[in-house]
């Protein structure tokens, strides 16, 4: 039995495991490295104690002790604020707004692909046409600097690394014009923190697609 999240005194995250939204949430965490429980979600059974808590039963919903925090951009921001070490986020206002622009375009262009192309059918052809033509015409962006719009790892790349890790198993391929974008993500993927990030089933995306 799981027990409530009202009861608990650690850190918990709700997650479902291999949605992108739950998996820049876990990034986070993981590039914090912060100790936190971890309640993977069926999203067609949400336990009831986060209905109780999140009146829409969404995930990742973050659970601090008697805060419960859901959309995905606030947990995020909310985790960089409290635990400031490494700062996810440049210092400037107008850096920081790119990055949240970034990261709208992102959710309102490419994941609604990447959610067509998951459902399948015939819709799923033209979906990874159109996504592998935004990530292509972003191409400026990954040459600009080592991480996404800015030197450092921020949360942009939170959402912009689980994108490209599940490309393979999407079935988009960049070809060689989008290698500094699959460089980019090499990067990432060899870090400690992205492998803490994963599920077993994120995990297996890539291992399934490299062994056909």
């Amino acid at each position: 039995m799981v027990p409530s999240a009202r009861s608990r005194t650690v850190l918990t995250l709700y997650t479902t495991a291999d949605d992108i939204q739950c998996h820049r949430a876990r990034l986070v965490l993981a590039a914090k490295g912060v100790s936190y429980e971890r309640v993977l979600v069926d999203p067609g059974k949400p336990p009831e104690d986060l209905i109780d808590l999140n009146p829409y039963a969404s995930t990742p919903t973050l659970i601090d002790r008697d805060l419960t925090l859901f959309d995905t951009s606030v947990v995020c921001e909310y985790l960089d604020e409290r635990y400031p070490h490494p700062p996810l986020m440049p210092i400037d206002p107008q850096s920081r707004a790119r990055l949240r622009v970034a990261a709208v375009r992102i959710e309102k262009d490419w994941l609604p692909e990447v959610d067509t192309i998951r459902a399948g059918g015939r819709p799923a052809e033209p979906a990874r046409k159109r996504l592998r033509e935004q990530l292509l015409s972003t191409l400026p962006l990954f040459k600009a600097s080592k991480f996404f719009l800015n030197p450092e790892m921020s949360l942009a790349d939170c959402l912009v690394a689980p994108v490209i890790w599940r490309l393979p198993w999407l079935g988009v391929d960049l070809g060689r014009e989008g290698k500094p974008i699959v460089d980019y993500g090499e990067r990432l993927f060899h870090s400690q923190g992205f492998a803490r990030s994963m599920t077993d089933q994120e995990k297996a995306m890539r291992q399934v697609h490299e062994h056909e």
